[in-house]
């Protein structure tokens, strides 16, 4: 029988990622070891970053799957040691890629990721449900998906995507996103309290704190997307977004009674006043289908919260600002779309055929299509004498 090939063997491995950080394990420092004796059988030894890292089953998965067809394996031992500090230390700064703490990746002059800030002038609009599905959709076209839930006081995002009870691993001050099963990456401060019952009662300078820890202090890796569910109004978190990530693009949220647009309008406005640009307005709860119609009739809908708001908030705007402002589209209500944020599978995975969905779908394409203006970008640009 013919011995497996240790570089064989290593070029398989470095096809086994890290499930939080996304790259291999081989450029990270965790493949410690890797041993074959005489029969065939492989051991690997890999070193997770924390000794409670919730996807170490992941991980041995991944390194049997990669390593067992390699020429003249038999079969294959996955060992897991964990990190010394001083190995995760070194780990933090080449994550960090030397750059300094507190720093925020998507400010920096030529960041490539897209940041879309998913805005509303008031609760209860489905706001949250439509920044989840945003990103499953988009992370469905093949796109590197984040978000962040900075809905402090009303963090729901976890729940919608289904982590609601998962806690991100932390490579010292450096913190994981959570995965998920949809293929975006998530971050909430309801997943950095101790209890998912506690009650975040904090003010202006504390709220700024923990936006900053979750831009700055989260390993994101290299994100197209990064999505921002905001609070309500126009408050700390969205004065202190467009004073750190003055080139964010922001999305509206409405529904179509009047007491909603007004104050749609406001969000939209305190939007450009951090002079970030209003990409759009998304309607929601737009009609209901009725459901007494025959399949004949099923184009019947009832305006259960009136008509037309999103186009009048997207026509205001647009006046005030001096350029278009278009309305994304109309979702309708739909049971399903609450049932899967309920259950924490989003209705773009759910039921992908259902009216809603279909809207939404659409919504992610024309957002991703259109090409990122250079309006409040950092170019990096330095003058330079005449000679």
């Amino acid at each position: 029988m013919t011995s497996p090939d240790i570089d064989r063997i290593r070029a398989a491995l470095a096809r086994v990622h890290d499930p939080e950080i996304k790259r291999p394990i081989t450029e990270l420092g965790m493949l410690e070891d890797v041993t074959v004796d005489d029969t065939g059988l492989v051991t690997v030894t890999v070193l997770l970053t924390v000794s409670g890292c919730p996807l170490k089953d992941t991980i041995t998965r991944d390194v049997t799957t990669e390593v067992s067809p390699v020429p003249g394996v038999t079969g294959v031992d996955v060992k897991l040691g964990v990190m010394t500090a001083e190995q995760r230390s070194t780990l933090q700064d080449q994550l960090r890629g030397g750059q300094a703490q507190r720093e925020i990746p998507f400010a920096q002059p030529g960041s490539l990721t897209r940041v879309i800030a998913i805005a509303s002038g008031k609760g209860g609009v489905g706001k949250s449900s439509v920044t989840v599905n945003l990103a499953v959709a988009m992370a469905q076209q093949g796109l590197k998906v984040g978000i962040v839930d900075a809905d402090i006081y009303g963090h729901s995002i976890p729940a919608m995507l289904g982590v609601a009870d998962v806690r991100p691993t932390q490579v010292e001050d450096l913190i994981m996103p959570v995965p998920t099963a949809s293929g975006v990456s998530v971050i909430s401060i309801g997943m950095l309290k101790p209890r998912r019952d506690q009650v975040v009662a904090w003010r202006g300078p504390m709220l700024d704190r923990a936006l900053v820890q979750m831009l700055a202090d989260v390993y994101w890796g290299s994100l197209d997307v990064l999505l921002l569910d905001l609070p309500p109004g126009t408050g700390d978190v969205a004065i202190s977004l467009g004073q750190h990530l003055p080139s964010a693009e922001v999305v509206v949220v409405t529904t179509p009674q009047d007491a909603a647009t007004e104050v749609a309008e406001r969000a939209g406005t305190m939007a450009s006043m951090m002079h970030q640009r209003v990409i759009g307005v998304l309607e929601n709860m737009s009609w209901l289908p009725c459901p007494h119609c025959t399949p004949e009739g099923k184009d019947h809908r009832i305006d259960v919260f009136g008509t037309g708001g999103g186009q009048r908030t997207a026509t205001t705007l647009g006046q005030r600002f001096g350029y278009d402002v278009p309305l994304l589209g109309r979702i309708p209500l739909d049971t399903s779309l609450r049932e899967g944020g309920d259950v924490g599978k989003p209705i773009i995975e759910s039921d992908p055929t259902a009216p809603g969905a279909q809207v939404l779908l659409e919504v992610a394409r024309s957002l991703t299509s259109r090409g990122r203006g250079l309006a409040g970008m950092q170019l990096g640009l330095s003058p330079t004498a005449k000679g």
